[in-house]
C-alpha cells in the first residue's frame, strides 16, 4: 500500500497506520516533535510526506466541521474550497459555492474606503426617508380621495358596487359617531346631576346656618332688651346695621304715674 492509496482511507485508519509506521521505523530524527506530543508545534512546512498528508487530512476534516458549525450556529453563508498538494478538490457550502463566489465578486466591485461605512449609512437613511415620504404622500392622497367621496364630489366615476361599499362604510362611521356622542352626553348628564345634588346639599346647609344665626341674634337681642328695661315686642325690626329702630322702642310703664305732683298755676 503506497502513500497515494493511504490518502483515501478513513481518518481513523490513517491515524492507526501512521502510528504503526512510526513504531516500526523508529524514526527519531525530530526529537523535539516527539517530545512535545500533542502540545504546541512549530507552524512550518512538514518535511515528512506521510506526516504532512496525515496532518492535512486531520486539519481538513476539522476545518470542514468548523465551517458547518459556523453556518448553522450563526446563520452565515459559508463557502470553503481546499486543494490538496496533489490537486484534489475539497469543498463545502451551505448554499452553493458558485453563488457565494458571485456574491463575493459583487461585494468586491466597490473597494472599501475610509468613509464607506458612513456613506453607506447615509445612503440607507436617505432611502428610508424617501420611502417614508412616498408613504406619506400616498396616505394623503387616500385621505383626500376619501374626503371627496364622503362629500359626494367624485362619485361620477364610481360603480354601483363601489357606491354600496362607500355607503356601508359611511353608515358604520355614523353609527360609531352617534355612539360616541351619546356616551359623551350621558356622561355630561350624570355629571350635571351630581353637581345639582351637591349644590342642593350646600343650599340646605347654608339655609340651616342662616336660621341658626337668626335665632342666636334674636336671643341675644332679647337678653339685651330685658337688661335695659325696654320691650322690643314680639317682632323686632332691624336696619341694615342690626340696630333697633327708634320708633319701636317703648318705655317700660311699670312705675305709677300717681306719684307725680301736678303742676299748678300761681
Amino acid at each position: 500500500m503506497d502513500n497515494s492509496e493511504a490518502l483515501e482511507l478513513d481518518f481513523s485508519r490513517i491515524d492507526r497506520s501512521m502510528t504503526t509506521f512510526q513504531n516500526d521505523s523508529g524514526d527519531t530524527s525530530d526529537p523535539q516533535r516527539s517530545k512535545i506530543g500533542k502540545g504546541k508545534i512549530e507552524i512550518k512546512r512538514i518535511e515528512n510526506t506521510t506526516n504532512r498528508q496525515v496532518t492535512f487530512c486531520k486539519r481538513r476534516n476539522g476545518l470542514l466541521k468548523k465551517a458547518y458549525e459556523l453556518s448553522v450556529l450563526c446563520d452565515a453563508e459559508v463557502a470553503l474550497i481546499v486543494f490538496s498538494s496533489r490537486g484534489r478538490l475539497y469543498e463545502y457550502a451551505n448554499n452553493s459555492v458558485r453563488g457565494t463566489i458571485d456574491r463575493y465578486k459583487k461585494s468586491c466591485l466597490d473597494p472599501p474606503s475610509n468613509g464607506s461605512v458612513s456613506e453607506a449609512n447615509a445612503q440607507f437613511y436617505q432611502q428610508e426617508a424617501t420611502k417614508l415620504r412616498q408613504e406619506i404622500i400616498n396616505l394623503q392622497n387616500q385621505n383626500r380621495q376619501f374626503y371627496r367621496n364622503i362629500m359626494g364630489e367624485s362619485l361620477a366615476d364610481m360603480l354601483g358596487k363601489d357606491l354600496k361599499n362607500l355607503e356601508t362604510k359611511l353608515e358604520k362611521a355614523i353609527s360609531r359617531i352617534r355612539a360616541k356622542k351619546n356616551e359623551l352626553l350621558f356622561a355630561e348628564i350624570e355629571y350635571m346631576q351630581k353637581r345639582e345634588l351637591q349644590l342642593h346639599n350646600s343650599n340646605q346647609f347654608l339655609r340651616a346656618k342662616i336660621a341658626e344665626n337668626e335665632r342666636a341674634q334674636q336671643q341675644h337681642m332679647s337678653l339685651m332688651a330685658g337688661s335695659s328695661g325696654y320691650d322690643l315686642g314680639p317682632h323686632q325690626s332691624f336696619d341694615g346695621r342690626n340696630y333697633h329702630q327708634t320708633n319701636e322702642l317703648q318705655p317700660n310703664n311699670d312705675y305709677s304715674c300717681q306719684d307725680q305732683t301736678p303742676l299748678q298755676l300761681v
